[in-house]
């Protein structure tokens, strides 16, 4: 029962994470059009987006 209940939250989770990235990329306008044009900015942004919704997972979906 346990594991089942890790499995689904885990698999929340990552639902989760991977809908902010992609909402936060896109109102952000991180793009691959920034990303051929400057990776290294790219790269800071895309990494600052992960960090953020990973705050918001941590916070709304595993510890709850």
């Amino acid at each position: 029962k346990l594991h089942s209940h890790l499995a689904d939250t885990e698999e929340q989770a990552q639902e989760v994470f991977s809908r902010l990235v992609k909402e936060y990329a896109e109102k952000e306008g991180v793009t691959e059009q920034l990303k051929d044009a400057d990776q290294m900015a790219w790269v800071r942004r895309m990494n600052n987006i992960r960090e953020r919704a990973t705050e918001v997972v941590n916070s709304e979906v595993v510890l709850i």
